[in-house]
């Protein structure tokens, strides 16, 4: 599976807004600047994932997006079903019984495109952002993180 600038973006801007402190409401330019995003298309993603119930907006001066739920509630597979993002690829046409070589590669891919939904599932926002903290201590770095 290859993430696309779409899921990937859209990872990236919840993972961000997940590393602010109190999970307080960012603004979609501060997102877009600090994850080098074109704020135009953030606002797009982030309206998308507002429909699927991962972020809330706020309005207002001090407004912005925020997680609608814990960073553990929220899987990768949310996000990128949240943007439209297909999370298996099967090959289209069935192979018939007697193509039995064809059959086995369905059924393989079949497998494959399966345990990488459930780990795109099983993956969360607090995963990433442990993740990431890590890697930044390895680092000796602060706690500002482009993803």
């Amino acid at each position: 599976m290859k993430l696309t600038t779409r899921g990937h973006y859209s990872v990236k801007a919840l993972l961000d807004l997940s590393l602010q402190t109190g999970y307080d409401p960012v603004s979609v330019r501060a997102i877009a600047n600090r994850q080098d995003i074109p704020a135009p298309y953030l606002e797009k993603l982030l309206i998308e994932m507002r429909r699927a119930g991962l972020v809330k907006s706020i309005r207002g001066s001090v407004g912005g997006y925020q997680l609608a739920r814990e960073p553990a509630q929220i899987s990768i597979g949310q996000i990128l079903e949240a943007v439209g993002e297909t999370v298996t690829h099967l090959p289209h046409n069935a192979a018939t019984p007697a193509q039995a070589e064809d059959w086995v590669t369905f059924t393989l891919w079949q497998r494959l495109n399966q345990k990488l939904k459930e780990a795109l599932y099983s993956i969360t926002l607090a995963d990433l952002y442990y993740d990431a903290r890590s890697w930044q201590a390895s680092l000796g770095e602060e706690a500002s993180f482009v993803v």
